[in-house]
């Protein structure tokens, strides 16, 4: 198989929802917009991803996985470490913290027990304590050398497509709505990778407060088909 399809066909397997990392059990409090109201049909959905994708994911969770993937590049574990504890700390909520840090538990088990890579390899991966999922995915992106921009789009795409599954389930839509809303939202994604790619330090913002109102209130909800 030529290299390049090799890489496409890995990238295929971690975008996938068939990865067993549990991502299908979160929904990053969008159940808990539902009950209240504040998401209720395909315009309000469309309105609450998209708010996601560009003020949580395009503005801070993408940039921070540009750094993760940098350090592993460039073989720097502190560096690493560093932004993995960065991320870890700057999730708003305790169920958005916990999601991470067990979706990067599971995707690092299955790289090192997945036999397909040497041991020596995987050192540094075993290094870092308490990984998130863009410290894992970043790391597995780099050892199977998927570029940096291709990787990061399939990893935006991963969890928008999560959040319209949860969509569906719940609020629910139909599956030719869901498809809308992918087509609507997956064209704003080449501009959040773009800026991702292009953002500093100081540019880093995670400001969303009705994302992490709705997951403070989810951690309390009476009756909750998912973790976040």
């Amino acid at each position: 198989m030529h290299a390049a399809d090799l890489a496409l066909a890995r990238l295929l397997r971690l975008a996938s929802p068939m990865l067993p990392v549990g991502g299908f059990s979160y929904s990053q409090g969008l159940e808990a917009a539902i009950e209240h109201g504040w998401v209720k049909d395909e315009a309000t959905a469309l309105a609450w991803i998209g708010d996601v994708l560009g003020l949580s994911m395009g503005a801070f969770e993408a940039p921070v996985w540009c750094r993760l993937y940098g350090a592993w590049a460039s073989g720097d574990v502190r560096a690493v470490s560093r932004w993995n504890e960065f991320f870890s700390a700057a999730r708003e909520t305790a169920e958005l913290r916990a999601e991470t840090c067990q979706m990067g538990y599971s995707l690092r088990a299955l790289l090192v027990d997945g036999g397909e890579f040497e041991s020596s390899r995987l050192e540094g991966l075993r290094a870092v304590s308490q990984p998130t999922l863009p410290t894992v995915f970043s790391f597995a992106c780099v050892a199977w050398a998927i570029p940096t921009r291709q990787a990061l789009l399939a990893y935006v795409w991963a969890s928008l497509e999560n959040q319209v599954s949860a969509a569906m389930r719940t609020v629910p839509l139909g599956q030719t709505a869901g498809q809308r809303l992918l087509a609507r939202l997956s064209d704003r994604l080449p501009e959040v990778v773009d800026a991702a790619l292009e953002a500093e330090d100081d540019d880093l913002s995670n400001c969303a407060p009705g994302l992490a109102i709705a997951s403070c209130r989810h951690e309390t909800q009476y009756t909750r088909l998912f973790r976040s």
